[in-house]
């Protein structure tokens, strides 16, 4: 097994209340460590059967996720697609496509 080596950004979102009180969600980033790992073969077309595409799988420590649904790794956005528990509960992978650019 590796070492957590890859810096991520967990995105997440908070609300809060404008002046005239409209709630307004504002994404948050946090940075972790995660190990990257490769995403096999049956896992690659059991999530295309779903309209999915499975592009990048990383393996954290647990604690530290807090089921944010999207990341950002070297500049990149994904969406998480999958989360499942490592060997031990300890560790959590999440399993993500890459969100597309707008427009």
């Amino acid at each position: 097994m590796g070492r957590p080596d890859q810096a991520l950004f967990l995105i997440g979102t908070t609300i809060a209340e404008d002046e005239i009180g409209n709630q307004v969600e504002t994404p948050t980033e946090r940075m972790v460590f995660a190990e990257q790992l490769d995403i096999g073969s049956s896992e690659f077309y059991n999530a295309a059967q779903t309209g999915l595409r499975a592009e990048r799988k990383f393996e954290m420590y647990t604690r530290e996720y807090q089921g944010e649904n999207r990341l950002k790794h070297n500049g990149i956005t994904y969406r998480i697609i999958r989360t499942g528990f490592g060997k031990s509960k300890e560790k959590t992978r999440l399993t993500c496509e890459r969100v597309a650019a707008d427009g």
